[in-house]
């Protein structure tokens, strides 16, 4: 792994709200087009890495650098689609709206959208199974179809890395699917993906790197590496239980509150 190029480097970088820090001292890379996937206790800090990593968060300390350039020198490098419930489903726009806010980067917010954009918004639609429902109010649509509208504004934006917070969190199988479709896709054009999940067997065979959280960096490799039981007793504590099958199953019936006026991990 020395030897690939980093397209993404933190280092030493310590993350959180106002006086509260949430994760300390967090030293990791991640190499060109690799898909990651981030892992953790509810509350142990996955949401808020992936805000400081698009830059919603101000770091404590350390630093982000991305082609060796501290974040925020790239424009347009880093797209972001947060969980579903972060989001105000209510606002008034439609689907189309929403993936050609993609493309704001490359044409400026007072710009008229060219050819060109309009082109790249119908292709992105059309790659998630969208397309026939451009004109759409985004608060029309199911759960699973408001989440493939973000991926194809995200597929717009035609970032470097992409960041999705618990993309697998409530949605059907067919947006899954799609999801990880998407996934191999983008590695295939070494797209960086970095994906948090509680989805420890999802993560296990569907990713090249793993990231081990709580409020610090436990473990990060492949997944042979990180998913060692001592590793995941640190991160889990009992609330891990490995199935006879080796599923790797988590409880999470009464979650720690991350920062009850943030949002934790999950609901």
């Amino acid at each position: 792994m020395s030897h690939t190029p980093h397209r993404l480097e933190i280092e030493n970088a310590s993350i959180g709200y106002g006086d509260k820090i949430v994760m300390r001292n967090l030293t990791f890379q991640v190499p060109h087009g690799a898909r990651l996937a981030v892992v953790g206790p509810n509350g142990a800090g996955k949401s808020t890495l992936f805000k400081a990593l698009v830059g919603i968060l101000p770091l404590h300390g350390g630093r982000i650098l991305i082609h060796g350039k501290l974040l925020g020198a790239h424009k347009d490098c880093v797209a972001y689609i947060p969980q579903r419930e972060e989001v105000d489903w209510r606002f008034p726009v439609t689907v189309s709206d929403v993936v050609m806010m993609g493309r704001f980067g490359q044409m400026g917010w007072l710009s008229r959208p060219s050819k060109a954009d309009r082109q790249v918004v119908r292709k992105s639609m059309e790659q998630m199974g969208i397309a026939d429902l451009a004109a759409h109010s985004i608060g029309q649509l199911s759960g699973g179809q408001q989440q493939r509208a973000f991926l194809a504004r995200a597929i717009a934006q035609e970032p470097h890395i992409l960041l999705m917070d618990e993309p697998f969190t409530g949605v059907d199988v067919t947006t899954q699917d799609v999801t990880l479709n998407l996934l191999d896709h983008l590695h295939n054009q070494q797209v960086t993906t970095i994906i948090s999940t509680h989805d420890l067997n999802l993560a296990a065979s569907r990713f090249d790197l793993i990231l081990l959280l709580n409020h610090r960096l436990i473990a990060y490799g492949t997944p042979s590496q990180v998913f060692a039981k001592d590793n995941l007793a640190q991160a889990f504590g009992n609330s891990l239980l490995v199935m006879e099958d080796g599923m790797m199953l988590v409880d999470e019936c009464c979650p720690p509150d991350e920062d009850h006026h943030h949002h934790a991990d999950v609901k």
